[in-house]
């Protein structure tokens, strides 16, 4: 397998194959999980339901009830769970078999149970986990793991969406981080492979053909980025919302009964709009096929929105994949109607701008302009529509970009202390740290000595800068030879005198971008790495630690574009 690339494509295909089955399975779970507990007809799911009754309401708070439990048996609060694009971004690839199934646990229940939340997480990590571990089974290279894991992953969105080039997409933007040769064939391979697993079982996928209106013209874009730059807005806020509802439970709720009040708010949200509860499909595909008011519209856009606030803020777990696939339908399809109206004449279609919507907020969202581009394409096959998609998303990701920064998923980790922004392999850079880096023993002197004394010690040339400690052994700054050599320099003052960064060191804890950062801030050459207690451990120089950097990033490039 690492030899042969014709090998590695036949274990992409065989573990797009898996993924697919992971992802009919988990689908069919949460489905008939949803089915028993609501008990709804077969030809009916949850958010396309009629108002529930009472005793259907009280199936949300006995779900957080049951998730509370989940997470209790599992003790999945001792630690952070980690996700594919933490994984590929900080760990190679390597993905825990315990965390993965939490997770996937975790995804179902509260999906099953009517949270409003999705179920691509799921897909997702069970897809990236089944990748994970056949790639360290078999001893792939760390650049061949993380390609794997993409393509796992993309497999399962292909299968539940029913669409390869969205899936293969979904890898290279969202999981992998970037578009590579090495990894196009067995991305795209493995997105194949997972889709017509899902298609030969007969599942049917997640969205429906939509019919789209007539080609978009040139004004039509410009409308459609005013589109764009809404969603862009609406996304941030609606990350930022969930963000400060989560931090809020935490601090005022005690962690069994999150979950338990969530469930009791989802209700009574619910009993407003089923259309908020679940992940929204049948919503999706009523409100795309059928002329909604604009009131019922309005309504649909808070519920789903305060749904996904409350589920996610108070510990269900799943994702906002499709729920933002929804609420950009409902959000496009508002917004060409209020054109309409204020135009009193047709400006824009409802279907096209539907559409749209849905891709530029789950770009805002979800990030991947491109996977969105082609999941349009490929439910509609109109290359007009795809290009305004394009257009759309792109302005919407340039402005989450700019405003805000992250993705839902980089966000999370980053309110977590993480500070990645993608699936980009930035983990050897965390290896890279000052106690692994430093020159050990650095040449001393006391801090208390002259200049003269140094000069004695030291003759020019027998090194270029010596570290000055204390009485109490503690660091006290770094002195240049060529400074205590100078005409100016006095020889009776104490050494202390010419040191320079006395207060500027550095921990050996800290990684090579931290090193840099705090290098560029104090403008000097040199920075001594100290214990807790202040004892000097050794010695970085920036050029040695520039240099490192650029030697690891050419290793990284290189891998990343297959070279080996």
């Amino acid at each position: 397998m690492r030899e042969s690339e014709f090998a590695f494509i036949l274990l992409a295909i065989a573990t797009g194959i898996i993924a697919g089955l992971a992802t009919v399975v988990i689908g069919a779970g949460a489905r008939g999980l949803q089915v028993l507990l609501y008990r709804l007809p077969a030809n009916v799911r949850l958010s396309g339901a009629p108002p529930l009754t009472w005793g259907q309401l009280a199936i949300l708070p006995i779900g957080g009830l049951v998730l509370m439990l989940f997470n209790r048996a599992v003790r999945a609060r001792r630690r952070a769970l980690i996700d594919a694009v933490e994984a590929n971004a900080l760990h190679g690839g390597r993905l825990s078999t315990s965390d993965s199934l939490i997770i996937a646990g975790q995804t179902v229940l509260s999906n099953g149970f009517g949270a409003s939340v999705g179920l691509e997480a799921a897909y997702a990590q069970l897809g990236a986990l089944i990748a994970s571990r056949t790639g360290l089974r078999l001893r792939l290279r760390r650049s061949d793991v993380r390609i794997l894991v993409g393509a796992g992953a993309g497999a399962a969105i292909a299968a539940a969406f029913g669409a390869p080039l969205a899936g293969a997409f979904y890898a290279f933007e969202i999981v992998i981080g970037a578009y590579t040769p090495s990894a196009i064939a067995p991305v795209a391979a493995a997105a194949l492979a997972g889709s017509q697993v899902a298609q030969r079982l007969g599942v049917v996928p997640y969205l429906l053909y939509a019919q789209p209106g007539p080609a978009i013209h040139t004004a039509g874009y410009l409308v459609y980025a005013g589109l764009g730059a809404l969603c862009a807005l609406f996304g941030i806020a609606l990350m930022r919302a969930i963000a400060l509802t989560e931090s809020l439970t935490r601090a005022h709720i005690k962690g069994w009964l999150r979950t338990i009040v969530g469930g009791f708010l989802l209700a009574g949200i619910a009993f407003w709009s089923p259309q908020a509860l679940s992940a929204g499909h049948s919503a999706l595909h009523v409100d795309l096929a059928a002329t909604v008011p604009l009131a019922l519209i309005a309504l649909a856009i808070v519920a789903k929105s305060l749904g996904s606030i409350v589920s996610l803020g108070f510990g269900f777990r799943g994702g906002l994949f499709f729920a933002s696939l929804f609420l950009g339908t409902l959000i496009g399809h508002l917004y060409a109607d209020l054109l309409n109206l204020a135009a009193g004449h047709p400006i824009l279609n409802a279907g096209n701008a539907a559409l749209v919507g849905m891709a530029a907020l789950a770009v805002a969202v979800v990030s991947g302009p491109m996977t969105m581009a082609m999941l349009v394409l490929e439910a509609t096959g109109n290359f007009s529509l795809t290009g305004a998609v394009l257009a759309a998303s792109l302005l919407s990701s340039t402005m989450a970009r700019v405003l805000f920064g992250y993705s839902f998923s980089t966000w999370r980790l980053h309110l977590r202390g993480e500070t990645i922004k993608s699936a980009r392999d930035v983990g050897w850079t965390k290896t890279l740290t000052a106690g692994k880096m430093m020159r050990r023993s650095p040449v001393t002197a006391p801090a208390a000595s002259t200049v003269a004394e140094l000069r004695r010690r030291f003759p020019l040339g027998a090194t270029s800068r010596v570290v000055l400690i204390d009485d109490q052994q503690c660091y006290a700054g770094i002195v240049t030879l060529a400074k205590a050599y100078a005409e100016d320099t006095d020889g009776d003052r104490p050494v202390a005198h010419y040191a320079d960064a006395a207060e500027l060191h550095l921990s050996p804890d800290l990684d090579i971008q931290q090193i840099m950062t705090i290098f560029d801030q104090a403008q000097t050459d040199e920075l001594a790495v100290l214990s807790p207690e202040g004892h000097v451990l050794g010695l970085l120089t920036d050029v040695f630690v520039r240099r490192r950097y650029a030697e690891e990033l050419d290793k990284a490039q290189r891998d990343l574009f297959g070279e080996r």
